[in-house]
């Protein structure tokens, strides 16, 4: 064994990792997701951004995601979450989107004569420690013009 695989298994076996597990497979797969409204408009504010959490955390526990964190900006979300590999992240993210919008929409009209949907098609996702915070920055600077 060198020296920086030693420090690595040293790492690893100091590092207690809790799996999850569905009925035939152990996981930890922890996902950063980023996304943001059309054109990148800063409409979630207040009201609007306590009922997002809400529902964020709604559609993850009925799914059996564990929220890990979550941060709504005016202009974009940050949501780290822990999701089953075989339901996959893409599905999650759809029906938080898809539910969210909907749901925004009804209940705050406004929103409606803002923007001709809520949420560009888009959105940014990595596995925990995967990317660097200067490609999530940059995801988030390219969502200006969409």
């Amino acid at each position: 064994m060198t020296l920086s695989s030693a420090v690595l298994y040293n790492v690893c076996m100091s590092t207690k990792l809790a799996y999850k597990s569905n009925r035939n497979v152990y996981y930890s797969c922890k996902y950063h997701v980023v996304w943001c409204p059309k054109y990148r408009r800063k409409v979630l504010v207040e009201t609007v951004a306590q009922r997002l959490e809400q529902i964020i955390r709604e559609v993850c526990q009925e799914h059996e995601a564990e929220v890990l964190r979550l941060d709504v900006q005016p202009d974009h979300i940050h949501l780290l979450v822990e999701c089953d590999p075989q339901f996959g992240i893409h599905r999650l993210v759809r029906l938080i989107k898809g539910r969210s919008s909907r749901f925004l929409r009804q209940e705050f009209p406004r929103l409606k004569t803002r923007l001709p949907t809520l949420w560009t098609n888009s959105y940014f996702v990595s596995t925990v420690g995967g990317a660097p915070l200067s490609v999530i920055k940059q995801y988030i600077e390219n969502q200006k013009h969409v």
